[in-house]
């Protein structure tokens, strides 16, 4: 069985808010998900927060058209990186991918 794949457009993002918006709905977090660098690390860490079938498949987070808000925020997106990058590292079942295609 494969992966669940969750795409993670940031398309238009220019903040940390826009950005916690859009992992909220990707991931269909809860509502009470506190929209702070912690709670998307847990969120990330916590398989039953995670969309169905992702629990017992895995998950892979692609994350796209990251560029512009990395170029906007460049403090906020290596925050993010290592938010994903710590989150897959404690959790086997997550895999974070940065796609490189499909942003200017």
């Amino acid at each position: 069985m494969t992966e669940l794949v969750v795409t993670l457009d940031l398309d238009g993002v220019t903040d940390k808010a826009g950005l916690m918006d859009r992992c909220a709905r990707a991931l269909r977090l809860p509502d009470w998900f506190g929209r702070n660098w912690d709670a998307l690390a847990d969120s990330l860490g916590d398989r039953t927060v995670w969309p169905e079938g992702a629990a017992e498949r895995g998950l892979l987070l692609v994350v796209r058209d990251w560029r512009a808000y990395a170029k906007a925020r460049p403090d906020e997106w290596e925050t993010a990186q290592e938010v994903f990058a710590e989150a897959a590292d404690r959790t086997p079942a997550l895999s974070v991918a940065l796609a490189l295609g499909g942003s200017s």
